[in-house]
């Protein structure tokens, strides 16, 4: 259980921040920026929640969502350390990576085939997902940054959440379009001529 009584701790104020382990790191540390970019995703699916209440399909999977990346943020804020823990850290797990395949599955078979790449935008919840996924896309790209860094160890299972769950949000943005009718198709070269 989590108790938070005192909000600011002016700890902060030089710059430093301390993970999980309780290791002070300068704010600007890729695994800082890592985190604080699925802390961003799950603040863009806040917003997207704003129009799904009525979508109890879309709604419910993104409510789950919204604490698995709470997970993957303590995950990604407490690095492995050598020998045995003080506790047993919170890591994402393979289960709910194959949740999210699931998901996928059950709200792609609803969607009409797609003819060309999908514009970012149709209604208020399709194109706030399409925010969501490029951001997370971005919290992907650092985590395989983070990986490549000597020393520092991202769980495999971490990298493949973030990795299913833009391809979640592409096919829930379609979802949230009518189910794809209403997606905003690329017209290759279609506005060359548009004076």
């Amino acid at each position: 259980m989590v108790t938070l009584n005192r909000i600011y701790t002016r700890t902060g104020d030089a710059g430093l921040t301390r993970l999980a382990t309780g290791e002070p790191v300068s704010k600007a540390s890729l695994r800082v920026e890592t985190y604080g970019a699925v802390d961003e995703t799950n603040a863009c699916l806040g917003m997207v929640r704003l129009h799904t209440r009525d979508n109890p399909p879309l709604d419910d999977i993104l409510a789950r969502i919204q604490n698995d990346l709470f997970d993957l943020g303590a995950d990604l804020s407490t690095p492995e350390q050598h020998g045995k823990p003080a506790w047993e850290p919170l890591r994402i797990i393979e289960s709910q990576v194959d949740r999210l395949e699931r998901e996928i599955d059950l709200l792609n078979g609803e969607l009409s085939p797609l003819t060309s790449f999908v514009l970012p935008g149709g209604t208020p919840a399709a194109a706030a997902l399409h925010v969501g996924r490029t951001v997370c896309r971005r919290a992907e790209r650092l985590c395989v940054a983070l990986m490549g860094v000597d020393g520092e160890i991202v769980s495999p299972a971490a990298l493949k959440y973030l990795n299913r769950l833009s391809d979640l949000l592409f096919v829930a943005a379609r979802y949230a379009n009518d189910k794809g009718a209403g997606d905003v198709l690329w017209t290759p070269g279609g506005t060359r001529d548009v004076g």
